[in-house]
């Protein structure tokens, strides 16, 4: 793989991670805002924030291991 091929894909990793943080930043005020009118929607808000969460962590364990290459 080329140089470029990989900053373009770190580029895409990066954008993501952006994506994905601010979608869990969003979600998270949401919560500590008292948006949540019931513990169902405080429990999917918390479902959303944790898969996010682990989205995040796999995308980062793959820019790692390119980062390594």
């Amino acid at each position: 793989m080329g140089k470029n091929e990989m900053k373009n894909e770190l580029n895409i990793l990066d954008y993501l991670i952006s994506n994905i943080r601010d979608n869990m930043n969003d979600i998270a005020d949401h919560v500590s805002t008292g948006g949540c009118e019931s513990f169902e929607a405080y429990t999917k808000c918390c479902g959303i924030i944790h898969g996010l969460a682990v989205a995040e962590r796999e995308i980062l364990d793959l820019k790692s291991k390119y980062e390594e290459a």
